[in-house]
């Protein structure tokens, strides 16, 4: 079944997602995007829901027929400073405010919001297996993300971030008792869960 084009017609709405809150390691990554109100495509779904090929195979759809799109970040150090959810939002903030379009209302992916933009917004739980821009915002910043840890995996070998992406798998924490933690991971976070004095 398609997803919602909007959820009130003639406005110009933004839908925003983030990804990566629950990871040990890693910026949070969002997405804004605005579609066209007559945008159909049934393939545009909750990133969760898609296979990685699907993802990969929709971002160039998404960005060539989105009226505007924009994916920001916020960094470890601003995760450990103003706390995850605190960065979640910031992260959407900072795409928002990328967007060449201006737009009338913000539809959230969750059940709270907070920003200095002043623009109207709903939050819709579950949004992005809900409405197609939602979704399709989901589906930019999980790509963008997977590929940026994916990338940071060359790097750090001994997590299995080409894997995991920085979630708390067993082999993410296993590379962490062996090796110690990085620059990317999360001070704040409960890296393992007896907490041993790591290493840099």
């Amino acid at each position: 079944m398609p997803l919602l084009p909007f959820l009130e017609a003639n406005r110009i709405e933004a839908g925003c997602d983030e990804v990566g809150r629950g990871c040990l390691a890693g910026p949070v990554v969002a997405a804004a995007v605005i579609l066209p109100s007559t945008y159909n495509n049934p393939w545009i779904n909750d990133s969760k829901k898609l296979k990685k090929a699907d993802r990969e195979d929709l971002i160039a759809e998404i960005k060539d027929k989105a009226l505007s799109w924009a994916i920001a970040e916020a960094s470890v150090a601003e995760i450990d400073q103003i706390n995850i959810l605190n960065a979640s939002f910031l992260a959407m903030e900072r795409a928002v405010e990328q967007l060449e379009v201006r737009p009338e209302h913000l539809l959230i992916d969750g059940n709270r919001w907070r920003s200095k933009l002043g623009l109207e917004y709903t939050c819709v739980i579950k949004g992005d297996g809900k409405i197609a821009s939602i979704a399709a915002a989901s589906i930019l910043a999980k790509v963008y993300r997977d590929q940026l840890m994916e990338g940071l995996a060359l790097e750090f070998p001994h997590y299995a971030w080409e894997r995991n992406v920085g979630y708390p798998t067993a082999a993410h924490r296993e590379g962490i008792r062996k090796h110690g933690k990085t620059k990317w991971h999360r001070n704040s976070f409960k890296l393992l869960p007896e907490q041993l004095n790591l290493k840099m």
